[in-house]
């Protein structure tokens, strides 16, 4: 097996790299789209409610928290929850109910038609995002998931309004581009919910 020098190696990490990065930049339309719903959510007086298991899971947290508490001066708060930093909520239900279900009771409790259900998965095969994510969709909520790989059965299950695919099967890039997602979701929400006349249907058509 030939050895490969250090400089291919840090080209390939570039590399590896580039398509999910375009990809992103070509879904722009579609990123804007349920941040405009999104914003109208919000402007209802609905709250976002961000869930996911794993490393996933730090990644609902920092959503919460940036829409929660923004790092940008003059950027208005808007309410958000995550449903994964709550150990005995979640341990209680797995102890009772299964993992699979540690989303889908809270939001079930939790969830009205006004909010926003934002699932996070990897590779789009997470049961518990799944389940949580029917459960929303039941219940009136707006579905949004970021998920990668070929976005798996949270793509396919057709119960999710907007699935943002990271188009790589890297977890490390998946987990990158979803980074830059919801960082893009923050931003452009404030850009339709500040600006007068956006909330219309027609503004991102």
């Amino acid at each position: 097996m030939e050895r490969r020098s250090a400089a291919d190696l840090v080209r390939d990490a570039f590399v590896r790299r580039t398509a999910p990065g375009r990809g992103l930049a070509e879904d722009a339309e579609a990123v804007a789209r349920a941040c405009h719903d999104m914003a109208r959510r919000f402007h209802r007086g609905g709250r976002l409610l961000v869930f996911g298991e794993g490393s996933a899971a730090a990644d609902a947290q920092h959503v919460a928290v940036e829409f929660v508490h923004p790092v940008l001066v003059g950027r208005r708060a808007l309410p958000a929850v995550s449903l994964a930093g709550d150990a005995a909520t979640l341990t209680a239900i797995a102890g009772s109910q299964g993992l699979d279900a540690v989303f889908s009771a809270q939001l079930r409790l939790l969830a009205s038609p006004a909010d926003i259900a934002l699932g996070l998965s990897a590779d789009g095969r997470c049961a518990s995002v799944l389940r949580g994510l029917e459960t929303a969709a039941e219940l009136g909520a707006l579905t949004v998931a970021l998920v990668g790989g070929d976005g798996g059965d949270i793509a396919r299950g057709g119960v999710v309004e907007h699935c943002l695919i990271a188009r790589s099967a890297d977890p490390c890039v998946v987990k990158e581009i979803h980074v830059t997602t919801y960082h893009l979701l923050w931003e452009l929400v404030h850009v339709f919910f500040d600006q007068s006349g956006l909330l219309e249907p027609e503004a991102v058509q």
